[in-house]
């Protein structure tokens, strides 16, 4: 049973890597670009400048981070709870930090950061969760053995053994969930969700068993919440990672999930030889997930950050078109991913402050005024998408070198008839009905969404 349907697919920004300071001081830029939730990185006590680092958990019983304290979250939440705006958490509850370099011990948080809550007790007090910051949270006991993932395609060594680096590296320590690791996760979440936190991504839920996600993620922590992993495959039903990892995590946690299986058809029908009547209707074919499990995207921050998934990068137009389709589309949350830089791309800063883009500013505009209208399909080919959503919207995604025509047959598509439907991409582009059949240009490597003005 899924504890919290989602009752709107509304657009989540992920503020990757930002200070929780930046995402407070840019609330009325969020609210205004149409947001309506935002994904901040890892609420916890980490240490070191680099983003890969915030997944690196010290401790979970405080927030304390280079992104920010708990006083900054706070004021965070109050900020975008002000505007309207839900706040989602990413969560880290596979693995702790590795400080192999340094220490043998698996101690949590350890000597070091013990002494320096002793220190400075005020400060410290005032960013605790929960717990007695006294003592240690966790000890060798509450890990698995020590040694790296080696098969990737079972299940059983990818959810037991380490994460792992280069030749040498000892990995990051994974969690065993017996009942004190369990019982102090589930006081982090509740700490987090008392705070007024609204949804949590679970990191690396790939390498979490369905037994310690159940464990974990109790209904009383669900409720109200939403909550979604992120599980990379190549494909959907019928892929072997598919099969394997993100359908049992769907099947028996009843969580959402980031839509690889549309994220694949995406770049089928966008790449060289796909044709885009693949995205006429993924989901009849197992291709794209329900939309209420769903979390849509054009890029995640692990594609561009792991060599492995480079490969996965669309190049910008397409990006572009891909949004257009997720925005324009029924189902799903689609998430908007936006960072300073720490993914550079080719085409260099590609995704810095993209949030902020005015084609996606007006595609979110279209998602927001067309929520709750039924999408139906109009046609597709080779080079084309086209569909609406009710009367308010019309949606044509082309990309194909070449303009594409369609003849509507508003007998058959209803619309609204003497009145403007306009391009929330370009203004100068508008469809009046005036009679049965409709000429609807796409063209070339574009997307139109008409809104109903």
């Amino acid at each position: 049973m899924l504890i919290a349907p989602l009752a709107h697919a509304d657009v989540i920004l992920h503020a990757f890597n930002w200070k929780y300071s930046e995402v407070t001081a840019k609330a009325d830029l969020i609210k205004g670009a149409g947001y309506k939730q935002v994904l901040i990185s890892p609420p916890l006590k980490s240490s070191g400048n680099e983003w890969w680092a915030r997944y690196q958990p010290q401790d979970l019983r405080l927030v304390d981070s280079p992104l920010g304290n708990k006083q900054d979250l706070e004021q965070l939440i109050a900020a975008m709870q002000a505007r309207g705006i839900a706040v989602y958490a990413d969560v880290v509850l596979n693995h702790m930090a590795n400080e192999s370099w340094k220490r043998n011990d698996l101690n949590y948080p350890g000597t070091e950061l013990l002494g320096q809550y002793a220190a400075n007790p005020d400060y410290y007090s005032r960013q605790r969760l929960f717990g007695d910051l006294g003592q240690n949270l966790l000890s060798a006991s509450d890990f698995h053995p020590e040694g790296c993932i080696t098969d990737w395609s079972d299940p059983g060594h990818v959810q037991y053994w380490r994460l792992c680096g280069g030749a040498g590296d000892k990995g990051l320590p994974d969690l065993d969930p017996n009942n004190w690791v369990v019982s102090q996760q589930q006081a982090y979440l509740k700490a987090l969700k008392g705070m007024g936190i609204k949804g949590f991504r679970v990191d690396a839920v790939k390498h979490m068993s369905d037994y310690q996600i159940n464990a974990v993620f109790t209904p009383e922590i669900k409720q109200g919440m939403h909550v979604f992993g992120e599980v990379i495959t190549t494909g959907g039903a019928g892929s072997t990672d598919y099969e394997r990892f993100l359908k049992p995590y769907l099947d028996n946690s009843g969580q959402g999930a980031y839509d690889f299986p549309l994220f694949a058809s995406l770049r089928g029908a966008l790449g060289y030889g796909g044709s885009m009547n693949q995205l006429a209707d993924p989901g009849a074919y197992g291709q794209a997930l329900p939309g209420n499990r769903a979390v849509t995207f054009a890029i995640t921050h692990d594609i561009p950050t792991n060599d492995g998934f480079r490969y996965q990068i669309l190049n910008q137009t397409d990006e572009k078109l891909a949004y257009a389709y997720l925005l324009g589309r029924d189902g799903g949350s689609p998430l908007v991913y936006s960072d300073h830089g720490e993914t550079q791309d080719k085409d260099g800063l590609r995704w810095q402050d993209y949030y902020l883009r005015s084609d996606l500013k007006g595609m979110i505009r279209f998602h927001n005024a067309v929520q709750g209208q039924p999408m139906q399909l109009i046609g597709s080919g080779d080079c084309f998408v086209l569909f609406k959503r009710g009367k308010q919207g019309l949606v044509g995604v082309n990309k194909c070198d070449y303009e594409q025509e369609y003849w509507l047959d508003t007998a058959k598509f209803e619309l609204n008839w003497y009145r403007n439907y306009k391009d929330v991409l370009d203004q100068s582009a508008v469809i009046n009905v005036q009679s049965q059949w409709v000429r609807v240009a796409m063209p070339a490597r574009s997307a139109r969404l008409w809104l109903l003005e």
